[in-house]
């Protein structure tokens, strides 16, 4: 069967040779019957061939005599689901049990059901993926999570002291729910919570923490959020190493606390959340503080302030006890007046001193005196010495040669009591036999 054309008018084209009319397209006037269209999608479907397919199993319907076993297989990340049919034996015969929640890859070839308008997928192997498989496929996108920094410890928020409100991701009515409520309200009652249940396994699980997380994140009172799910096998705890959960994870505004399974359990999420707790009551201990504790902690760093006050001011006290004992300050006056002593005695040791300094001194100078007086010209004087002078006008100069008084020289002679004046009659050197010509 050709597939016909819809043509750009609602009128069926003609042969332009003038030829037989070509076959109506298909509109309104000429609309195809849904046989017509079953067959194609069966065809078009068909086309497809045997296809591998992997998913998880959400529902197994195997009824005991009957020849075809029937399956859903659902993906794990999207909220989408396939019809499967198989021989029951396939079931029967896996190595490994399969179960509502098993993840497989499967072989086979889909089917258009043209009475029923149905599409299914008939299978002829089924391999069930194994607890190796699976930690392998975590362990890549680990390594891919790890490349892109997202594991880095600078891009972790600090956890708030005491959060105004907690935003809380887990399972309805689950253990790990009642223990994050029960030890934070014991340890803070006034704490307050904003829960979101979603499925914390299975294949929707991803989804409905998405959307949560999403709704916790925009909250504004929110200011940190826990994801928090009880211990269980590695398939159960699949939705926490999804990549789009983890990368919501980082990509959040909030701080984000992990607190998945119990202490050997390690999800992704633990290791891109802001905090990595190793149980959901671990995380409620982290992130509340114990009001008893605080309290505590404050009488008793209120005690050593007083104890650390009281030692301080008896130290100030005693310190201020043994300077008072000091002379200085037991008897202030008491330096004075022996300062007071020292400077009389300095003074007058000082008097005595200047006293014995002035008769060294007086004694010094007449004894001075006394030595000048007997080298100086009047002493000389009183011994019966003379200065002659010659007087010429006003001036005096003394005689000291038989030239400088020649005959009728004015003289003055200085003696000891007084001056006499002479003239000169006459030289005569000394040793001469003879009388100067002018002498009478």
């Amino acid at each position: 069967m050709t597939e016909p054309r819809t043509p750009s008018s609602p009128t069926a084209s003609r042969d332009t040779s003038g030829g037989p009319a070509a076959a109506p397209a298909n509109s309104a006037e000429h609309p195809w019957p849904v046989r017509s269209v079953s067959m194609k999608v069966a065809q078009w479907i068909d086309r497809l061939g045997g296809i591998w397919v992997e998913g998880q199993i959400t529902q197994i319907n195997l009824r005991p005599g009957t020849r075809t076993a029937f399956l859903v297989l659902r993906d794990p990340s999207a909220d989408m689901s396939l019809s499967v049919t198989c021989d029951p034996d396939l079931i029967r015969n896996s190595p490994v049990a399969l179960q509502e929640g098993s993840r497989v890859v499967v072989y086979g070839k889909l089917s258009f059901f043209t009475g029923r308008g149905t599409i299914s997928l008939r299978v002829l192997e089924i391999r069930p993926v194994g607890i190796g498989e699976l930690l392998a496929r975590i362990e890549r996108l680990k390594a891919l999570l790890a490349a892109e920094g997202l594991f880095d410890p600078r891009l972790k928020r600090p956890i708030p002291f005491l959060p105004d409100t907690i935003g809380l991701i887990t399972g309805r009515a689950s253990a790990a729910e009642r223990d994050v409520l029960s030890v934070a309200r014991n340890r803070w009652p006034a704490v307050r919570f904003e829960i979101r249940n979603t499925a914390v396994q299975g294949p929707t699980a991803v989804a409905q923490m998405l959307t949560a997380l999403a709704e916790l994140d925009r909250h504004p009172a929110v200011e940190v959020i826990v994801l928090a799910r009880g211990g269980g096998s590695v398939e159960d705890l699949l939705p926490f190493s999804d990549e789009a959960l983890c990368r919501a994870i980082v990509t959040a505004t909030t701080p984000i606390v992990s607190a998945i399974g119990h202490e050997p359990d390690n999800p992704l999420s633990d290791l891109v959340a802001d905090l990595r707790a190793a149980t959901p009551t671990d995380a409620a201990k982290r992130i509340v503080p114990d009001a008893a504790a605080e309290l505590a902690c404050i009488r008793e760093l209120r005690d050593r302030t007083a104890a650390a006050l009281r030692g301080w001011v008896d130290r100030e006290t005693r310190a201020l006890a043994q300077l008072r004992t000091r002379p200085v300050l037991a008897d202030p006056l008491r330096e004075i007046d022996r300062r007071r002593e020292e400077v009389e005695r300095l003074r007058t040791a000082a008097h005595r001193s200047a006293e014995q300094l002035i008769r060294t001194e007086s004694t010094a100078a007449r004894h001075l005196r006394e030595k000048l007086t007997a080298v100086g010209p009047a002493a000389t004087l009183a011994r019966g010495y003379a200065v002659v002078q010659r007087v010429t006008g006003r001036e005096r100069e003394v005689v000291r040669s038989i030239e400088d008084a020649p005959a009728g020289s004015q003289l003055r002679i200085r003696v000891a009591d007084g001056a006499v004046t002479a003239a000169a009659l006459g030289t005569q050197a000394l040793g001469a036999k003879h009388t100067d010509a002018g002498r009478n």
